[in-house]
């Protein structure tokens, strides 16, 4: 645990000497809101499923899906 901790200092301690101060609060801003966000759709993903239920819509098959529209 502590090695772990040594080494995030380490990193946030580099980054401040070589891009600032300011910069590297804004990428640690950058990587919360971005950690933030991906939760935020996994939460739309279960609250998509539980109203197709509630809804009683057939489910979609997705084996075919290959992302194109």
């Amino acid at each position: 645990m502590y090695n772990s901790t040594y080494l995030i200092l380490i990193v946030f301690i580099a980054l401040v000497a070589i891009g600032g101060y300011e910069s590297t609060l804004r990428l640690i801003r950058f990587i919360d809101i971005s950690i933030r966000f991906e939760i935020v759709k996994v939460r739309m993903w279960f609250l998509k499923r539980k109203l197709e239920k509630e809804l009683n819509l057939p489910p979609k098959d997705w084996s075919d899906f290959n992302g194109k529209h």
